[in-house]
This record gives structure tokens, sequence and C-alpha cells, in this order.
């Protein structure tokens, strides 16, 4: 397992890996890198707003007219009967088409509904892209308010061996009871809230883990755990980390923190967009938004620019894909 840093704009400004163990190699840039990290800029450098979110051909269909204006002149006189029967019978057929293509629309697949998918404490199994989320119970603990909320932490296979561990919140034994014997080669922390993190130094202590976490929000990180445990990787937006056999690009997305990343699986179609994208809304913390320009960029320029049917795997609630909060985008903006 390694961190691959993709190369910056700016000479020397390299991203640390204090404390990381020997396992953990970073290796420099290639023309490749360069090329997906100028792709996936940091958008806090940028002023831009966030951009706004197939035509058919025609047939020659004359030959077809003349063909059907002939059949229609030798049909009998009494046969209107028979024409209502078959228009019933049609109508009949196209509301069955209709009914059976409205959960996937366009291929995409459907969302679970909060109904489908209620927000209680416990763990489902690994799906078929080897995804598993936990869901603990806990507090939120942020602009000087403590709310009760449910949390997910996913847990994603790398290999057969092992996972990687992506928002651990509360609760580390349950954590660990749905990790199981595998191997935890990675815990990956979206920012610096006691959401995302509280559970981490437990979750990567058995295995002795490396623990991911962007550089600017080490303060956070300081307030829940103290000085004494750094991260092992201080990441920057626009690099990658390697565990096992996939591969994960860091993604910058700031706007509810100054550091939140998403961490993309293109392999398993998969990102995990922590508290800045929900099922449905623009994520907040504490019931409110702290960059909420800043955050509809980020959102706009590198998450719905994933592919459409990219499920999208956030800390709480249940998830989506890039095709369905494409589809909200605009009515973001216009209540900006």
């Amino acid at each position: 397992m390694f961190w691959k840093r993709k190369d910056k704009k700016k000479d020397g400004d390299e991203a640390e890996a204090s404390g990381a163990p020997s396992a953990v190699a970073t290796t420099s840039a290639g023309p490749d890198d360069t090329a997906a990290a100028d792709a996936h800029a940091e958008p806090e450098e940028s002023a831009d707003d966030a951009p706004a979110a197939a035509a058919g051909t025609a047939e020659d269909g004359e030959s077809a007219s003349a063909g059907e204006e002939t059949a229609e002149s030798a049909e009998p006189a009494g046969s209107d009967e028979g024409e209502e029967a078959d228009e019933s019978a049609k109508d009949a057929e196209d509301a069955e088409d209709t009914e059976d293509a409205t959960p996937a629309a366009s291929g995409r697949r459907r969302s679970p509904t909060a109904a489908e998918d209620p927000e209680v404490a416990g763990a489902t199994e690994p799906d078929e892209e080897g995804v598993q989320r936990v869901r603990t119970v806990g507090v939120l603990k942020a602009e000087d308010q403590e709310i009760d909320v449910v949390s997910n932490t996913w847990i994603v296979d790398a290999d057969s061996e092992g996972v990687v561990v992506i928002d651990p919140a509360h609760d580390a034994e349950a954590i660990m009871e749905a990790v199981g014997d595998r191997e935890v080669y990675l815990v990956a922390c979206t920012n610096g809230y006691n959401t995302h993190l509280t559970a981490a130094i437990e979750v990567a202590e058995r295995d002795e883990a490396p623990i991911a976490l962007h550089r600017r929000e080490l303060r956070s990180w300081r307030r829940i755990h103290g000085a004494e445990h750094r991260p092992d990787l201080e990441i920057e937006g626009g690099g990658s980390l390697k565990a096992g056999d996939i591969e994960i690009d860091i993604l910058p997305i700031p706007g509810t923190s100054t550091g939140s990343v998403a961490y993309y699986v293109s392999e398993k179609g998969v990102v995990f967009t922590g508290d800045s994208l929900r099922a449905g809304e623009v994520g907040t913390v504490a019931g409110g938004y702290i960059d909420y320009t800043q955050q509809l960029h980020s959102i706009g320029e590198m998450i719905l620019t994933l592919p459409p049917d990219t499920r999208v795997l956030p800390d709480s609630g249940p998830e989506t894909t890039v095709g369905e909060e494409s589809e909200n985008f605009d009515a973001w903006v216009s209540t900006r």
C-alpha cells in the first residue's frame, strides 16, 4: 500500500507522511498523474462559479407512409371495432412498459428511499463490489453544538485479505466486528469532524494501519485525539492512495471544511463524499452551511463530473448516484 501524490502547481509544496510505517512509500508523479491533477485541481484556488450542470436522427419515411395509405384503402369498412380493440390493447401494453421502465430510467440503478433504508445502527453484508456499511450512533460536535446522529462508516474490500475503512465514526468495536478477520490496510477520513474519525485510532491499532487525513484538518484532529498521535498520511487533493488491488483518487471538495476530500474508487464505481453530498441534498454541518458557494463548486466540479452511474456513499443517510444528484444541481444553484 502506498500513497502517490500527483504533481502540484507550486514547487516545494510536498505533502508530509509523518510517522508513516515503512510499508507506506511515497512515489513521484508521472506525466499521466500531472494531467489527472490538472483535471482535479484544488477548487478553493478558483473564484469561478460552479458550472451549470441527444439529439436523434430522422429517417426518410415517405415509402412507409405510402405503404400505410395503401393498406388503409384495402381495409373493409366494418373494421372500426377491431381497430378500437387493437388500440386498447396497445395502450395497455404501453402503460405496462412505462411502469416497468420507471425505476430504472436510462439504465440507472435506483437508490433506496429513506423508508427502504431507515437510519438504525447495524452493519450490512458486503455487496457485489465488496463495499459494506456500518451505522453507529453518536453525537456530532460542531459549531458549539451537540447533535445526536447516526453515521455511516464504509468498509471496502481492497483484495481477498484486507480492507480500507472510510470515516470510522463512533463505535470501533462495531466497525471491527464487521471487519472480522480481514486486515485493515488503511483508515481514510474525509475531514476532521468527529463523526468521521472518532474511532480512527482504535480501528487502525490492531493491524497498525496508517490513517489518512488532509493536512488542513489537523487542528480538528488534535481536538479529538490530542497531539500525541498524528495521522500517518497528511494527504492533499489531487493525489491517490493504493491499498491492496485498488487505487483511491483523492478529490478536493472544500466547503463543509477547508480540508474536506472525497475518495473515488473507479474500478468499483463508488465515491465516498463524507458530509459534502448526501442523497438529495447539499450536506450540512449541525444543520447549517459553512461555505455553501465553495461546497457547491466542489460538488459540481469534482463529484458530478464522474460517470452518472457512480454510487455516492455519504457519511449519513442512504446512498445515491451521480446521475440522480446531477438532476438536483440547478435547483441548488438557484436557491443560493
